[in-house]
This record gives structure tokens, sequence and C-alpha cells, in this order.
């Protein structure tokens, strides 16, 4: 009976990987946020019976089943994979703003979500707080995958995922010390305020600790080997190893995975790991990342129609403006004085500020009897249902409006020239097809030729004179080519090592000389 169930969870975990895979596939090809789709047509679904994947919906919606492949399952992957490709030098020269909304515009939030609700919608203490901690955590990833098709600044990109990985790990201890902590800390005064202080540092700093001494450790491991299959998974170890550990002594799980990735993508691919080893990790992770999101959105969209939304609809528009106008002022306050860091970015920032998965698995990890569980769970999934659908799909326009995804400067005048230069070599193929087809002459078919060859010419001049204006241009056409010219060269030696005219050993060297070549060609882009 055992073995039966077994086997049925998997056919179940299998269809929610093949439904989630088909959404992202077509969303990308659309070139459209992926979370986004997922979230969409996972309520759809939800709401549709559909009797052959009925029990699958059963199945994912059970409270605890969702919250242990969430929490357990797939966080430490997520926060791993994040961390593990941001450059410390990145995180060092944005430290500001990123600590600034990541424990500052965290903080504030908490607090005026806590008492916005205890005064306008008659929460508890406990109750509203919880629900304040539930909406401090942002999710990045809708944005940074609109952000990366439409080719956004950069530094604005880390900040934003640098807040979300570290006010992750705050809004999870606040979490729990406003579901199980807070009565009894508030019950005792003055004193119960001091250990509930204390307890909010010893879960941060005890995090820290576990995942920067698990982080150091692993780091020294990978320099005694060069062997990339071991070395994944040795970060599969540290990633899962420290989120468990941490929850184990009631420390920050998040906080610790987070903590030992960057060391390991830093300090131990400084020490211990070829470009080999670290092109193959990331791509790794890249994998398992795009999986985890793809299935964890799906779920939350299905998820969100188990909720019975009857004559909630005030206290849901109510709970929405209060996230909206709490997450507007610790933004702008937090950042208030931050030096050289543009209004259009704190803008994108604020309405940026998703709140995703998370956030819902935190929720259905209360106890049923939590008072006030019901009020917090429609309220939660109704926001974050709005967050990754309204706020998700309109900032692509905001982006556009606040003009903060404007190309390179002469990207504009590359982009025309280029657009001229394929019309004309077109039309030179074309009047060549027509003129053997129909026995055009010669003599009136190279005029016009002439002519688009002149102005082709033009168009190659001005080219070369914008490069010269612009080098930034010329280095990105440069990096291109030489990307393909690379994946050319590793598809050949691919054929010659199947045919058996270069030897495994000889084939892996070569390889591995195309790869590390690569990792440069990303790392300086």
């Amino acid at each position: 009976m055992h073995d039966v169930d077994l086997h049925h969870i998997f056919n179940l975990g299998l269809i929610l990987v093949m439904i989630a895979a088909g959404i992202t596939a077509i969303a990308k090809k659309l070139n459209r946020p992926y979370p986004i789709a997922l979230v969409i047509v996972g309520t759809i679904i939800g709401l549709i019976n559909i009797p052959i994947i009925e029990p699958l919906k059963d199945f994912i919606t059970e409270g605890e089943i969702f919250n242990f492949v969430i929490i357990t399952l797939f966080l430490p992957a997520l926060l791993g994979e994040a961390s593990l490709k941001l450059p410390y030098s990145h995180l060092k020269e944005n430290k500001k703003p990123i600590l600034a909304l990541a424990f500052g515009a965290t903080l504030l939030s908490f607090l005026i979500v806590g008492f916005s609700t205890i005064w306008l919608l008659d929460f508890s203490i406990q109750t509203a707080f919880v629900f304040a901690a539930l909406m401090s955590a942002t999710d990045p990833v809708s944005v940074l995958s609109i952000f990366k098709s439409l080719g956004v600044n950069k530094r604005l990109a880390i900040v934003i995922e640098g807040e979300s990985l570290f006010n992750d790990g705050l809004a999870v201890v606040l979490f729990k010390i406003s579901a199980f902590y807070l009565l009894t800390y508030l019950e005792l005064g003055v004193v119960g305020i001091g250990y509930g202080v204390w307890e909010f540092f010893r879960v941060i700093f005890l995090g820290l600790f576990i995942g920067g001494a698990l982080g150091y450790g692993f780091s020294k491991l990978t320099s005694y080997f060069d062997d990339y299959p071991l070395e994944i998974i040795f970060s599969v170890i540290l990633f899962y190893g420290s989120f468990l550990i941490a929850e184990a002594v009631h420390a920050s799980g998040v906080i610790a995975v987070v903590v030992s990735a960057l060391i390991f993508g830093n300090y131990g691919a400084k020490i211990g790991m070829s470009p080999t080893t670290k092109l193959n990790i990331n791509n790794f992770w890249e994998v398992t990342a795009l999986l985890a999101n793809s299935i964890v959105f799906l779920m939350v969209g299905l998820e969100i129609t188990r909720l019975n939304l009857t004559d909630k609809w005030g206290y849901i528009f109510l709970a929405i403006i209060i996230v909206l106008v709490s997450r507007s002022i610790s933004v702008y306050a937090s950042l208030l004085f931050t030096k050289n860091f543009p209004t259009s970015w704190k803008h994108v920032i604020n309405w940026g500020g998703l709140k995703g998965s998370l956030s819902i698995a935190l929720v259905l990890s209360l106890p049923r009897d939590f008072k006030g569980w019901e009020e917090i769970l429609i309220l939660a999934f109704s926001v974050v249902l709005f967050s990754l659908v309204v706020q998700g799909l309109s900032i692509k326009s905001l982006l556009s409006i606040l003009g903060v995804n404007k190309k390179a400067e002469g990207f504009k005048e590359y982009e025309e020239i280029i657009a001229r230069g394929h019309r004309f070599e077109s039309a030179i193929t074309e009047i060549n097809t027509v003129r053997k087809r129909l026995f055009i002459t010669e003599a009136i078919s190279n005029e016009i030729i002439t002519q688009y060859e002149q102005q082709l010419l033009e168009s190659q001049k001005k080219l070369v004179q914008l490069f010269e204006k612009y080098p930034i241009l010329k280095e990105k056409q440069q990096t291109i080519l030489e990307k393909y010219a690379l994946y050319a060269q590793y598809e050949t030696i691919d054929q010659l090592n199947k045919g058996d005219i270069l030897s495994n050993e000889v084939a892996e060297h070569e390889r591995s000389q195309i790869m590390d070549r690569l990792v440069k060609l990303d790392d300086s882009i």
C-alpha cells in the first residue's frame, strides 16, 4: 500500500512538472514574465473542474504539502542559486541602498502594516503583526525576469535582488517571533520586550555564523578537488545543510543559506573552482531554480482558488491599500539619505516589491487553531495575487514611462543602421532571384543593385563611425560574435569526439578551454 502511495505521489508530481514546464516554455517563447503566467494559468485551472487533474489539485493544495515543497524543498535552492551568482563586489558597491531597504524598509513596513491593521481592520496585536511580517517579504523573481528581457540597468537589478535576499531572512524572523512568542513577550512587559529583541538578534546572528562557517568550510573543501560533478554535490549539501542545521537550532535558515552561498560563490570560486566548475555549478543551479520557480508559482495559482472570498472584498481592498502605502513610505523613507540613487529607481523598487510564494508558505505553516488564521490566509493570498498580477504586469509600462529601460547611448542609431543594412541586403538578394525568374537583363538589374550596394556601403561607414563614437557598442558586438564562435567550436569538438577522431581526454581538455573562455566573456558583460 505504501509503495502504491509513493507511486501515486510521483505521478502527481510529474504531471505538475509537465504543466509548469509547458506554461513556462510558452511564456518564454512569447517573451512574457513566466511567474505571472503561471499564477494566472494556475488560478484558471483551479477554478475550472478538470477531472484528470482534480487529484493533483487536492494533493498540492494541502497546507502541509505546500509548506514543505516551498520552504524545505525549494527555498534553499532558490536562495542558494540567487546568492551563488551575486558577486560580493556588486553587493559592496551597493551596500547602502541594499541595507537601507533590506533592514530599514522591512522593519518600517512591518511596523506600519501592523499598527494600520490594528486600527483599520480591528485585528488583534498578534494577528496584525503576523500579517505584517508576511507582507514584509518581497519576491524579486517576476520583476527580475522582466528586467532581463528589457536590459534594465544592472545596478538597479542588483539592489532589488540584494534587498530580497536579506529581506526574506528578516521577514521570516519577524514572522516566527510574531506568531509564536509575541504574546508571551508582551505579558512580561519591559523584560519581555528585552527578550524579544535578544531573540531577534540571536536568530539573525546565529544564522550568519552557521552560514559563514559552513560556507568557508565547503569553500576550502572544493579547493582539494577539480571535479565539477562532485563540487555540485557539495553545493547541494551546503545549501540544504546550512538551512536545516540553522532551523534545527532555531536560527534563521534563510540567512544561513544566503551567507553560505555568497561565500561559496565568491571566496570558494576564487580559491577552489576552475572556470569550468564555476560554469557547470551555475548552470546546474540555474536549471534547478527555473524548475523550482515554475512549480512554485503554478502552486500559488492553484492554492489561491481554494479560498472563499465571499463578503471579504472590503477587507481585501483595504489590506491591499495598507500594504501599498506602507511599502511606499518605507522605501522612500529608507532611501532618503542615499546619494546618487535616481528617483525613478525608487519608484521601480517601490512598485516592484512584489509579494510571492514565501508569504503564502509562511501563512500555511500557521496552526489551524491560530486566532485569526482564516482572515490572515484570505488577505495574504489576495495581496499576493494582486501583487503578482496587477503590479507584475504593469511594471514593464512603468519602466517605459520612467525611461529606466532606456538603451545605451547610441543604441537606437545602431539599431536603425542594422535595420537598413538588412533591408538593402534582402533587396539585392530578391532582385537577383526575380531577374533569373523573369529573364530581366543584367544591365537593368545591375543599375538598381548598384544603388542598393552604395546605400549598404554608406550604412557600413556609419556603423564604423558609430563604433568609434561609442566603443561600448563595438565591445558588445565583439563579445556576442566571440560567444557564437565559441559555441560553434564546442559543437565541432563534440562531433569530432563522437566520430572517434578525438579521444575523450583531448576532447574534454578542449571543451574545458572553451568553457573557461565563455565564463570570462560572461563575467565581462
